[in-house]
């Protein structure tokens, strides 16, 4: 983990220095939190089908098709009975995205699990039916605009929580990490397991209280485009002063959908029954089976939580475009499996962290937000991810031949 936080700053550094100090700049920061949040969703679940020594090449395909589909019943289905832009739409299209996320899930889950097909061929066969029944969905058309409340989940200005309501997560989040360490020391303490130096435990609870703060004033400091703040002003009778009006975006929604993503599925993997279920599989699938576990079940459920996140997904992405098409989703089964890898997860299985899975997410499209900037081409950007996953695969190769010997 301290590795890839330190590949993660140098790489933040060289971009900002090649870049011309664009990278490290409120407004690209903020862009790269809204464009990471879609990919590290979907990576919480992807470590999980990993440490169960599974893959899912279908993600990407499946979050195209539920996308779709979502935006068709926001823009063809529900308006012929409950009208445009009515209250229950978003709810509506949303909860039906998620219904077929888990669906989908449980399907390929079931013929992995149940059938005893391997995942790679199950998850590539439905990596070819998704995207094409994406495209069946409408005739290659796309689904557009969207519902306003539902292109909230997208970010944007109105998509933010603002200043204030940051500041205020961002308090509440100091509060629960000292909290957390506090609880993990007296727990510690009371089955008189070793404890670390109280020096190391303050030192571990200013740093993670120091980042995030840091990150509320880097949101803080990104304000609206002055055209937003225009419309805002002029629609809520507000005079602009002759310096111009600062409102600051504030967290995304997207990211804290994220970062909750994150939470949820960090307390499944690590404080559930399902979870010490999940990596014993991964550790040795038939030791599992003797020890009465219901591997199938289990399995069945990793591919349902992956589908549900894939619809979380889904929903972000066409709201930040305010449209659903075909395209959605190309190649983020590549971003996502290169983001849980990178995050420590290891193919082998049995091992992997769902922060380091986000994490992850945030270095790949680093790479890709810094090469942008440079003005690189999207074929040698595509070239730079591939590389980059081969050779996460190989570390981690050669860490576990070290652990072994």
């Amino acid at each position: 983990m301290l590795g890839m936080v330190l590949a993660l700053a140098l790489i933040w550094i060289g971009f900002h220095i090649l870049s011309g100090g664009l990278f490290l700049t409120p407004r690209n920061l903020w862009n790269l939190s809204v464009q990471s949040s879609s990919v590290a969703i979907m990576a919480t679940g992807m470590v999980l089908v990993i440490v169960t020594r599974n893959i899912d090449l279908s993600i990407g395909s499946m979050l195209g098709f539920i996308g779709m589909v979502m935006g068709v019943i926001q823009v063809d289905v529900l308006p012929k009975f409950l009208g445009f832009e009515h209250p229950a739409t978003w709810i509506v299209a949303l909860g039906a995205g998620l219904v077929l996320g888990v669906m989908l899930g449980a399907f390929q889950g079931a013929l992995i699990a149940y059938l005893g097909i391997p995942s790679f061929i199950v998850t590539l066969g439905g990596f070819l039916v998704w995207r094409g029944a994406a495209w069946w969905v409408t005739s290659g058309q796309t689904a557009a605009p969207l519902d306003t409340t539902f292109k909230l989940m997208g970010g944007g200005p109105e998509g933010s929580i603002g200043a204030a309501w940051s500041w205020t997560l961002g308090l509440l989040g100091c509060a629960a990490i000292i909290a957390l360490l506090a609880h993990s020391r007296g727990r510690r303490k009371q089955f008189q397991f070793p404890l670390r130096p109280m020096a190391a435990e303050v030192f571990l609870g200013v740093a993670a209280a120091l980042l995030i703060l840091g990150a509320v004033a880097v949101a803080n400091a990104y304000p609206w485009p002055i055209g937003t703040v225009r419309r805002y002003a002029q629609a809520n009778h507000i005079a602009l002063p002759d310096r111009g009006l600062f409102i600051a975006h504030g967290f995304a929604i997207p990211v804290l959908i994220a970062v909750a993503a994150g939470i949820v599925v960090t307390f499944l993997a690590t404080r559930t029954r399902f979870g010490r279920y999940v990596y014993a599989i991964g550790g040795n699938p038939e030791a599992a089976e003797l020890a009465g576990i219901n591997t199938r079940w289990v399995i069945v459920k990793v591919f349902m939580l992956m589908g549900l996140l894939a619809a979380v997904s889904a929903a972000i992405s066409i709201a930040r475009l305010d449209a659903a098409t075909n395209s959605e989703g190309t190649l983020a089964e590549l971003l996502v499996i290169a983001a849980a890898v990178i995050g420590g997860t290891s193919l082998s299985g049995g091992t992997g962290t769902i922060a380091g899975a986000m994490l992850g997410a945030v270095l790949m499209q680093s790479l890709q937000s810094g090469m942008v900037l440079l003005g690189v081409d999207t074929p040698l950007q595509n070239i730079v991810v591939g590389v980059v996953l081969v050779l996460a695969v190989w570390l981690d190769t050669i860490y576990r031949r070290r652990r072994v010997s």
